[in-house]
C-alpha cells in the first residue's frame, strides 16, 4: 500500500509514532501500540447475507485467514494482566490471493477516544505529561475535562477476559458497504466469540501470569478451533458515520457475516508480526473507507512503523 501523498497526514503519522515511543520507548523491530501480540491462522466462511451486503469476494467464498490477538500499550513484554494492557486488539488479514488481502482491524472497547489523529496527538502528549506526582489538575485531567468522548472511552469498563477467545472485538470506524445491486450501506464491523463472553474480576486477573492469554490461547487452539462470529452493525438513515467517538444505538440491524475459524498457532509468530502490516483501510471491491479522518492516519501510522519495524 501506497503512503499518503498529504504532507500533513505524513507529519502527524510520524508525530504519533515519536509520541508512543516517548510514553513507551523505543523497541526496535516491534509495534509503537499493540506491541505484544500472538498469531493464528484458520479460514473465515461467510453467510449468504454477507453477498447481500457487499460484493467483496470474501463475502462470497471461503478465505484464508491469518490473525493477531494483541494488548494495548507499546511495551512488548507487558503483562496480560496489567490494567494497561486493555482494551485487547484483534486484527484479521483475509487472504485473497498471492500479495492480495483486506483487514479488520479492531478492539475490545467500543469507540475511539478521539475523532481526530490531532486530538489523539494532544490526548498522548497530555498522557506523557501527567507523570505521578504531577500538580492536579494535570493535563490529562485537563484535556479529558474537555473532551467529553474521551472521557467516556477511558472510564469505560475494560475487563480481563479469560481468553482472547471469549472478547468482544469492535471494527473503530464505519466502512461504506456496495453489493452487487450497487445498493450502499454502511457498517461498523463487531466480533463475537461463539464460546461466549467470559471475564475475570480484578482479584482473579492480579492471580494470573504475566503471559496468561498468550498460553491459554495457545492450549485452547491445540483442543479445538477458536471460532468468533463476525457481524456488521448497520447504520440507520441519518446516522454520523464519519466520526468514531459517536456510538449507534444498539437496535440497529447486527448483519452477521460469517464465521472466522482459527485452527493453529502462527510457527514463526515472532518473525510473522515483525514482517505484517495489517491495513485499516479495505482497499477491495465492494467495501470502501468512510470519510472518518482516523482512517488514512491511521493508515499511515501502520505503514510508516511498519516499514521501520521491517528494516530494525
Amino acid at each position: 500500500m501506497p503512503l499518503p501523498s498529504d504532507e500533513k497526514i505524513l507529519a502527524l503519522s510520524n508525530d504519533l509514532i515519536a509520541q508512543f515511543q516517548q510514553i513507551f520507548g523505543a523497541y526496535p523491530g516491534v509495534r509503537p501500540a499493540h506491541a505484544k501480540g500472538v498469531m493464528l491462522t484458520g479460514t473465515f466462511t461467510p453467510t449468504a447475507a454477507a453477498a447481500g451486503l457487499s460484493k467483496a469476494p470474501h463475502f462470497a467464498a471461503e478465505t484464508p485467514v491469518t490473525a493477531r490477538f494483541s494488548n494495548s500499550t507499546g511495551l512488548p513484554l507487558i503483562p496480560d494482566n496489567d490494567p494497561n494492557s486493555n482494551p485487547k486488539g484483534l486484527a484479521v488479514r483475509f487472504n485473497l490471493g498471492e500479495h492480495v488481502h483486506t483487514d479488520i482491524v479492531a478492539h475490545s472497547t467500543d469507540g475511539f477516544p478521539t475523532r481526530t489523529g490531532q486530538e489523539f496527538l494532544d490526548f498522548l502528549r497530555a498522557v506523557a505529561a501527567s507523570a505521578p506526582g504531577t500538580p492536579s489538575p494535570t493535563p490529562i485531567e485537563q484535556f479529558l475535562g474537555g473532551h467529553p468522548a474521551a472521557l467516556a472511552f477511558v472510564q469505560a469498563p475494560k475487563p480481563f477476559p479469560v481468553s482472547f477467545g471469549t472478547d468482544t472485538y469492535f471494527g473503530v470506524t464505519a466502512m461504506q458497504f456496495t453489493n452487487a445491486d450497487g445498493k450502499i450501506q454502511f457498517g461498523r464491523y463487531r466480533i463475537l466469540p461463539v464460546a461466549g463472553n467470559e471475564y475475570l474480576d480484578d482479584e482473579a486477573a492480579k492471580a494470573k501470569g504475566a503471559d496468561y492469554l498468550v498460553d491459554e490461547i495457545g492450549t485452547r487452539v491445540a483442543s479445538g478451533p477458536v471460532t468468533l462470529k463476525v457481524y456488521a452493525q448497520l447504520a440507520a438513515a441519518g446516522d454520523v458515520v464519519d466520526d468514531a467517538t459517536i456510538h449507534w444505538p444498539e437496535d440497529r440491524e447486527l448483519r452477521e457475516l460469517g464465521t472466522i475459524s482459527l485452527t493453529a498457532m502462527v510457527a514463526d509468530t515472532p518473525g510473522e508480526q515483525k514482517h505484517i502490516i495489517f491495513d485499516p483501510i479495505p482497499r477491495v471491491e465492494g467495501i470502501e473507507p468512510s470519510e472518518d479522518p482516523l482512517l488514512e492516519l491511521r493508515a499511515a501510522v501502520y505503514l510508516i512503523s511498519g516499514r521501520k519495524r521491517r528494516s530494525a
